[in-house]
């Protein structure tokens, strides 16, 4: 056993790293190409160790049979290199502690060769997971907490509220039953905090949402008042913003404080908008000089528009003239941090830089910055409106001070449009010569102010009725800017007022080619088809408009009045209906359905919205004609008196309402009132032939002794009639032979029984109500009343409207009662 232990040389005590570096060569893998014997081998089955003889009985090779009693020897290979442990030429080689790569017993048994151990087949599924355990369980709920938090989220924004609600309570419900699973099977420091704010944060929000203000404002406590919450003092901002919708300012203020207190200084800008939160309250409790003070010190801190803003109408509420003048120039020198418009410019032909220019012009950024200086300019111009009239001694003086003001900040552009604002100030003052005076000064302006200005003052003679003015500033108006629809309306205007409706309709279309959101031009297109009697076309335009405003009491009209000149009644009363449902109070549209119910035949309908029409302004005579006819045909005659009273109080010198008076008390057999009525109309009335005759009828039944009186008034008033009638008669005769003689043709009684008819035909028609002589009790039927309808529009149907420029390209004066007037521009 001694003989193969090998004991260090004492020479090699003091190295104790020797040998290290010493190898094998049979291991020197980087020669193994120039060794032939190698190269052999792989070649060929050269060299392989033959297969054990027990294995294979076809071998006839047998195996040595070892014995107990003398060495073992392994059988050599062919190459003649020795077996692992072998002996060979007397010297033993030491055993290897670890095997060759790929090397297995199995190859001593005849088997390939496998280092992947590909001959194994594929690996064993994965152990399949548990779904039964309590951490899956606890996962697979909080992923489903998770997604309800998100579709409760998704849903608000999709403006579907009431299901944004109810995932976020089932969100709640199933986080709960969460928590108490975590409780059971792991300790309280692991339950997921973040999720728990979440859902709760989310539930509160969407009760705020729905406005249910009581729910959110206990959620919100409950996330609050939980010390785990990081960051949870924050939230009672939204406290704050709740109170305040509910006008409790008092609670708002606290809450907004409280939250102000818990926010880090750091946080800058969220304490700058509680701040804001706090003025604005402040403002609505009247509070203006805590309100001051919070605004200065954002506008000190970190300047704002809103605040700015916010600070002028505290600065207006106290009266502070020089404190609005120092908080406009506050306002004026805030920085809007938007690019200018030069840089969208196009500096060179670069292909390249073209097309990122065109890409950036109108994408989201540069919106955003449109937007900006849109609202700054707004709240700079509503500024300039509020404190001019006040800050100096006159409105105007004020006006001049704002603009210098402007002109030499940043927003130069504005100065113009004050001046324009000044004129229209002066308008609304009913100062025509001082706006007329400021707005000829833009003749030598620039085109754009210049055809503002010419485009208000067309609005202004043509308001006065001065056409031919009218019309030479909207031609100045058109020529200094030829793509200003406002321009081309209030052209189309003055054409359309000299009664050239093509040429307006022209104008008109030109208008909408270049804005086709100038609803004024095609309101007007549409009248003018309508006085073409072009009615398709003009029902067409009108229903266009419709869709743009939908609620809009004139467009409404317009639809029912063209489907009644197109005789489609049914149609006329479903968009009255309409109509009635924008302005349900409207006097004129209710007596128009009320109109059009009659000559259907229901009356019924037709008294419904008479009488609506009447309680909401008593004052219209065809309605209490109407009214006053319909009880005297369903033989309420009664009812009927104190409509046509009514009537003779708003027309006391016509006759002809006291005398149905008379007539209704005599039909409803109340003859001494009736006799009375007649008298009174005598006194006021003593050359009134019908009440004589009524007189000495009612007389003469009763047996009064009067009747001789009345008669000899009656018999010298009809002699004084028929005298009349014959001078008349013979006057006629006299000039109408002499007419034929001269032009060869009838005389002038038929013509002039024509006028008559065609003007007096509705006044006739009334006064054949009256009692005749011969039938003083059945002759005044009321089927003779004429109750028709007179146009609502009144005496300014038909007439184009105007409108004057606020600011460029901005509409004023758009607002007008419903009638068939052109919208003006």
């Amino acid at each position: 056993m001694m003989q193969n232990v090998h004991l260090a040389p004492e020479t090699d005590e003091d190295d104790l790293y020797s040998g290290y570096n010493d190898y094998n060569p049979t291991y020197d893998t980087e020669e193994l190409e120039n060794d032939t014997a190698f190269q052999q081998a792989v070649r060929t089955s050269h060299g392989r160790r033959p297969p054990i003889t027990a294995k294979i009985p076809s071998t006839a090779v047998t195996r040595p049979v070892a014995t107990g009693y003398g060495s073992k020897t392994s059988l050599a290979s062919s190459m003649g290199r020795p077996m692992t442990g072998a002996i060979q030429d007397g010297v033993t080689r030491p055993m290897t502690a670890v095997r060759a790569a790929g090397f297995t017993k199995a190859a001593l048994r005849g088997s390939a060769f496998d280092p992947l151990g590909q001959s194994r087949g594929p690996a064993p599924p994965l152990e399949a997971k548990n779904e039964d355990s309590p951490e899956e369980k606890i996962r697979q709920l909080e992923k489903k907490v998770n997604e309800l938090v998100e579709e409760s989220c998704i849903a608000n924004s999709c403006g579907d509220l009431k299901l944004a609600l109810e995932k976020a309570k089932d969100a709640g419900r199933k986080e709960r039953v969460l928590v108490r699973q975590r409780e059971q099977v792991t300790t309280p420091e692991n339950i997921n905090l973040d999720l728990t704010y979440s859902v709760l944060f989310n539930l509160a929000s969407q009760y705020s949402a729905n406005e249910m203000y009581a729910e959110a404002l206990n959620t919100y406590q409950v996330i609050v008042k939980n010390k785990m919450f990081s960051n949870a003092g924050r939230l009672k901002v939204n406290m704050g913003n709740i109170y305040l919708k509910q006008r409790n300012y008092s609670k708002a203020i606290k809450f907004y404080r409280m939250a102000l207190d818990q926010i880090p200084s750091v946080h800058k800008e969220m304490r700058i908008k509680i701040m804001q939160n706090i003025g604005v309250t402040f403002i609505k409790t009247g509070q203006y000089s805590d309100a001051i003070n919070s605004f200065e010190h954002i506008m000190s801190m970190a300047p704002n528009l809103k605040a700015g803003f916010n600070l002028i109408l505290s600065y207006f509420a106290v009266g502070d003239r020089d404190k609005m003048k120092k908080a406009f120039q506050k306002l004026i020198a805030v920085p809007l941090e938007i690019d200018e418009d030069d840089k969208y410019i196009s500096p060179s032909d670069d292909p390249h830089t073209n097309l990122v220019i065109e890409a950036i012009k109108n994408d989201h950024l540069r919106q955003m910055e449109r937007e900006r200086k849109a609202m700054a300019e707004k709240y700079i111009m509503t500024a300039a409106k509020l404190i001019a009239p006040v800050i100096e001694t006159s409105f105007a003086v004020g006006y001049d001070w704002c603009v210098e003001v402007v002109k030499a900040s940043q927003y130069v552009e504005l100065a113009n449009d004050l001046e324009i604002n000044k004129a229209i100030t002066y308008l609304r003052q009913k100062d025509f010569n001082q706006a007329v005076e400021t707005l000829k000064m833009f003749e030598k302006k620039d085109s754009r102010v210049k055809s503002a200005a010419a485009t208000n003052l067309s609005f202004l003679y043509y308001l006065e009725n001065e056409f031919a003015q009218a019309s030479s500033y909207a031609d100045l108006a058109v020529n200094s800017d030829r793509y200003n629809p406002s321009a081309l309306t209030n052209k189309g205007n003055t054409v359309f007022a000299n009664g050239d409706y093509e040429k307006a309709a022209e104008f008109y279309k030109e208008a909408l080619r270049n804005d086709s959101s100038c609803t004024e031009a095609l309101y007007n297109i549409g009248l003018t088809y309508k006085r073409l009697n072009r009615l398709d076309e003009a029902l067409d335009c009108f229903l266009k408009l419709h869709a743009i405003l939908r609620n809009s009491a004139q467009v409404l009209y317009q639809i029912a009045n063209v489907y009644e000149l197109m005789e489609d009644p049914n149609q006329a009363i479903e968009w009255l209906m309409q109509l009635i449902s924008v302005v349900p109070t409207d006097s004129r549209a209710l007596s128009k359905l009320g109109e059009l119910y009659d000559s259907e035949g229901d009356k019924s309908q037709a008294f419904q919205y008479y009488y609506e029409s009447y309680r909401y302004f008593p004052s219209n005579i065809e309605v209490i004609e109407w009214l006053g006819a319909y009880y005297i045909d369903t033989q309420f005659c009664e009812k009927a008196i104190q409509y046509f009273e009514r009537a003779s109080l708003i027309q006391p010198t016509q006759v002809k309402w006291q005398l149905m008076v008379a007539s209704c008390f005599r039909r409803s057999g109340n003859y001494q009132k009736a006799l009375d009525t007649y008298k009174e109309i005598h006194r006021k009335f003593p050359e009134n032939v019908e009440c004589l005759r009524f007189l000495v009828r009612l007389c003469t039944d009763i047996g009064l002794k009067e009747v001789q009186e009345y008669a000899t008034k009656l018999k010298r008033l009809e002699k004084m009639k028929e005298i009349r009638e014959q001078r008349i008669k013979s006057g006629r005769d006299s000039s109408g032979g002499s007419r034929g003689r001269r032009e060869g043709s009838a005389g002038s009684d038929s013509g002039q029984n024509c006028t008559a008819s065609s003007k007096g035909e509705r006044l006739s028609a009334k006064l054949r109500a009256l009692p005749g002589t011969n039938e003083p009790y059945e002759s005044s039927s009321n089927k003779e009343i004429d109750a028709s309808y007179v146009d609502p529009l009144g005496p300014q149907a038909e007439r184009p409207k105007t409108a004057a420029k606020k600011r460029i390209d901005e509409d004023d004066f758009a607002d007008e009662e419903l009638g068939d007037d052109l919208l003006p521009e």
